[in-house]
């Protein structure tokens, strides 16, 4: 009987891996079609074996959806963080202009420590990645539940960066990964 209980968790186990790859070789595949640009059977061909080979070698480590909460909840997430990255990426442009274009140019800068509460390695990355590219800022670190910033206007401590810089990805970020 424990046989069968193990055999049934270790087909699982292998059905959870299978679809993990998957997702992370049609993952890769899409990028590549939209890199390049083009569905030719050469193109598609190419991107088949390289988006095969990276699944191969790296399918334990190297995914996004590692972590992913697969539900409702977590894909309308998904769609509330790039739109906020977006409008984020704009307002953060348009600061940074303004900050530039200041003839006395009024830059404050330092790294900041910024708390997060993500558990998820991927959320964490992430994380550091929208912060990275928001103009303004630059994910220099990140050591336990903190990331270390290097932020062109700092105002404060790691209370006011945290809030500023992460908070409002991070509000996604928890519910897509937790």
């Amino acid at each position: 009987m424990n046989e069968r209980k193990s055999s049934g968790n270790r087909s699982q186990a292998e059905a959870i891996d299978a679809r993990r790859a998957f997702l992370l070789f049609a993952t890769l595949l899409l990028f590549w079609i939209l890199l390049n640009g083009s569905l030719a059977f050469g193109t598609l061909t190419a991107g088949a074996v390289a988006a095969g080979a990276i699944t191969f070698l790296f399918k334990d480590s190297l995914s996004v959806f590692s972590g992913y909460r697969i539900m409702p909840a977590s894909l309308v997430a998904s769609v509330r963080f790039v739109a906020f990255f977006f409008r984020e990426l704009v307002r953060a442009n348009l600061q940074l202009a303004r900050l530039v274009l200041t003839p006395s140019l009024p830059i404050r800068p330092a790294i900041v420590r910024v708390h997060t509460g993500l558990k998820s390695p991927v959320g964490r990355l992430l994380l550091a990645n929208a912060i990275t590219l928001t103009p303004g800022t630059l994910s220099v670190e990140i050591k336990g539940e903190w990331l270390y910033v290097h932020w062109v206007s700092a105002e404060a401590g790691a209370e006011v960066a945290t809030a500023r810089i992460a908070a409002g990805f991070e509000r996604y970020l928890e519910v897509m990964y937790g």
